[in-house]
């Protein structure tokens, strides 16, 4: 968000961005809305009755103020789950003012009556309605079950507003939008952007740090690490491969984490910064993501823009990322196929890192950036600047 802003910024326009409040310093341009407390009662209510959305009044009024104020050509919304904003307080002002709006899906929210993923408990009830939810206790979690009274009330919410496009990184969650009832919405997919000035072939003495200088690296990145994003399927890999032929460094761990891996897996917290970050990618000889519900991952684009090739499971947008050129997909689940796989595509090393770099010249941010740009102006006919 607050990328795209600059960029709009750049072409000489005037773009606002706002979030939930942090006891952080705003970056130039961006503003936090809401109080902590009110948030945290909102939070506290919307858990303890399983209906959330309706809170944080006060930060969400004055905000709404600010926009007005602001006379906004577009509002372009993201992320609205986590108990910092009234949502029909804010929907019903944007079908009130007429205002035109993009809404970029992140994850499953939006069209479910609590969660944001479903894939693992394979749940399709909320192509009709939500009941009986496998997920209520996970985020955004709540102590009692409440889902069919929350969809209702999302799909009174998000219903009958004029001038509203969807937009979805991947395929795969535009056409589950497609299913749901936003389906009268157009829906445009935009995939994710990365910055290649930064996540680019950057060589460092990693291997020799960690004495793998005869062994190819499997790398996995994720936060936080758990089932969903395959720490399981990393463990037993761990105990199945070649120990003096690989080497799986994981980074995004944690001591919780810690305490489940085997001594041959090097574990790394966090980086300084995404240079380091890109090093690490660079040093990898193969990237793996074995994540059983994600959107679009960016750890996947960041891997082929240094110059790594990717294994995914076939789950999600994940598989999207990819080509042949550089990459491989697989179901998920089957850890013989995976570890017959990794085996397969180091010993060849089949895909070579200039076709890793030419996959990730898709993501390039700034290509990214100039979609949405066009989507405001084309649908919306707005006269920008040239």
């Amino acid at each position: 968000m607050l990328e795209l802003a600059r960029f709009v910024r750049a072409q000489g326009e005037t773009a606002y961005t706002f979030s939930a409040s942090r006891k952080t310093i705003a970056p130039i341009g961006h503003e936090f809305f809401g109080y902590t407390w009110e948030n945290l009662a909102h939070r506290i209510i919307g858990m303890s009755t399983g209906i959330s959305g309706k809170g944080s009044v006060c930060g969400t009024r004055n905000l709404l103020r600010k926009i007005k104020q602001i006379q906004p050509d577009i509002i372009h919304l993201h992320n609205l789950h986590g108990w910092f904003i009234n949502i029909p307080m804010l929907f019903e002002f944007i079908r009130e003012n007429k205002i035109k709006t993009v809404w970029t899906l992140h994850d499953c929210w939006s069209f479910t009556a609590q969660c944001s993923h479903f894939v693992m408990e394979g749940c399709y009830k909320w192509r009709e309605g939500c009941c009986q939810c496998p997920r209520y206790r996970l985020y955004p979690n709540s102590y009692v079950d409440r889902t069919p009274k929350m969809y209702k009330l999302k799909k009174q919410w998000f219903s009958n507003i004029e001038n509203l496009i969807l937009v979805s990184p991947s395929n795969w969650l535009s056409d589950l939008a497609r299913q749901s009832f936003l389906k009268n919405y157009p829906v445009k997919v935009i995939p994710n952007g990365i910055d290649l000035n930064i996540f680019k072939p950057t060589y460092s003495d990693f291997k020799k740090r960690y004495n793998c200088l005869t062994k190819k690296i499997i790398l996995g990145v994720a936060s936080p690490w758990g089932y969903r994003k395959g720490l399981d399927v990393f463990i037993e890999l761990a105990n199945s491969l070649d120990k003096k032929s690989y080497q799986i460094v994981l980074v995004g761990t944690d001591e919780r984490v810690d305490g489940q891996l085997p001594s041959n897996i090097i574990s790394i917290h966090r980086t300084s910064n995404k240079k380091e970050l890109a090093e690490i990618y660079t040093a990898a000889d193969l990237f793996v993501n074995p994540t059983r519900e994600d959107n679009y991952p960016t750890v996947n684009m960041e891997a082929l823009a240094c110059g790594t090739p990717v294994l995914t499971f076939e789950t999600g947008g994940s598989p999207e990322i990819i080509d042949k050129s550089c990459g491989s997909v697989i179901a998920p689940g089957d850890s013989a196929v995976l570890k017959k796989e990794i085996e397969r595509m180091l010993s060849n090393m089949i895909y070579s890192q200039h076709a890793c770099l030419t996959r990730a010249k898709e993501f390039e941010q700034t290509k990214i950036y100039e979609m949405y740009l066009n989507l405001y102006r084309k649908n919306f006919d707005l006269e920008w600047n040239r």
